[in-house]
């Protein structure tokens, strides 16, 4: 089986070719370029460096949020149309479950976090040790909420996501548990790990049409929120405008 896996969901832009048990390739870069300046050009150099034909490939592994709403619709974009492109089907791999799965063996809780802004995170807790378990599904959570809930797990936990450097000083203060960060190599974003999960979806019929496929936003972006406070005032300026006459 071979599955071309692809995650632009976050700051880093990540492509893999998987075989069976094994990572082909894996491309992932993380400064500062736009995915859209970097998904594409980093699929072809990996397609010629391997002499690879896509049209081999089963499936396409797209990392489907939540994250960056650019990025996700560049990812998004970019996977349905190699999907309609080459007849293939796509596997809609959670952001979190991706990034929760580079921590194979990792004992207690493992918690990505991405940066949601306005204090927030996206995030999902997982157990990674006979087999890959979801305790919690991704989620947007305010980081004093994510806080409060690990204590009241009591377990270790390890971290890893954008998220980290952003919110460390505010878990470290915070939590009343055993903790971790992971390190460099395992604590963002990778398509390997987008593909293996991948794999197992793909065997137990998990997959979409590119048709189909749409992004997990989690959230309004923040243009449908201030779309949504505008309309809200125009209703009640209308509202208001109705009593007087």
């Amino acid at each position: 089986m071979r599955i071309l896996a692809l995650d632009s969901s976050g700051l880093v832009a990540t492509i893999a070719i998987m075989e069976d048990e094994q990572t082909l390739a894996e491309y992932t870069v993380n400064y500062k370029m736009t995915h859209s300046q970097t998904l594409l050009p980093m699929l072809d150099t990996v397609v010629k460096m391997l002499g690879f034909d896509l049209d081999t490939i089963d499936a396409i592994a797209i990392a489907g949020g939540p994250g960056s709403f650019t990025g996700l619709r560049i990812g998004s974009a970019t996977a349905k149309g190699l999907g309609l492109a080459l007849e293939k089907p796509l596997v809609h791999i959670p952001t979190a479950d991706g990034m929760a799965h580079n921590m194979y063996g990792s004992s207690g809780l493992i918690c990505p976090i991405m940066d949601a802004r306005r204090s927030q995170v996206y995030t999902g807790l997982y157990r990674y040790e006979e087999r890959f378990d979801v305790v919690e599904s991704q989620m947007a959570l305010a980081v004093e909420t994510l806080i409060k809930k690990l204590n009241d797990y009591g377990e270790k936990v390890t971290f890893l996501g954008d998220g980290v450097p952003v919110y460390k000083e505010q878990l470290i203060q915070g939590l009343r548990v055993p903790y971790a960060f992971a390190p460099a190599n395992m604590n963002r974003q990778r398509a390997a790990a987008v593909g293996v999960l991948a794999m197992q979806y793909y065997q137990e019929g998990r997959m979409e049409t590119a048709a189909d496929h749409k992004p997990d936003y989690l959230r309004p972006s923040q243009a449908e929120r201030e779309r949504a406070v505008q309309e809200r005032a125009e209703q009640e300026s209308d509202e208001q405008e109705q009593i007087r006459e």
